[in-house]
């Protein structure tokens, strides 16, 4: 049977939705949400399902549970198509205080090899700023 990262079991046919629903389970706070886009036209020029790559990739990494958690949102469109494909890093400034990476955009990031994928993410948990310059393709 499935499990979601979590580790719940899931509905058959579905990613992530527990079987067993607690409704008063806190929701999982981050540290770092990545929202992908997953428009028509960045779709078309990513690997198919990027964002359960880079889950997985966070996943190995030990970032998917803890202080430095690292969400990865799939989004529609941006509006940004002429950088296709793009993603915006969000900080969660609420539970983190000062993050110096919040509200980065990144550019034609499906471009990105697995290794810059691990580059940022480690940036990420270390909260080393980030220069979106350092990851322009």
């Amino acid at each position: 049977m499935k499990t979601n990262t979590m580790g719940n079991k899931v509905v058959h046919g579905h990613k992530c939705k527990p079987i067993n629903l607690d409704p008063n389970r806190p929701i999982m706070h981050f540290k770092t949400q990545v929202f992908l886009c997953d428009g028509g036209r960045c779709k078309s020029v990513s690997r198919d399902n990027l964002a359960d790559s880079l889950r997985e990739l966070i996943r190995s990494m030990g970032l998917n549970n803890g202080e430095n958690r690292i969400k990865i949102t799939r989004t529609k469109c941006f509006g940004a198509c002429r950088f296709k494909q793009v993603a915006q890093i969000i900080e969660n400034t609420k539970r983190n205080g000062f993050a110096p990476n919040n509200n980065i955009w990144l550019k034609n990031v499906h471009l990105f090899d697995t290794k810059r994928w691990q580059e940022l993410f480690l940036m990420l948990a270390e909260n080393k700023k980030i220069d979106e310059s350092d990851f322009e393709q």
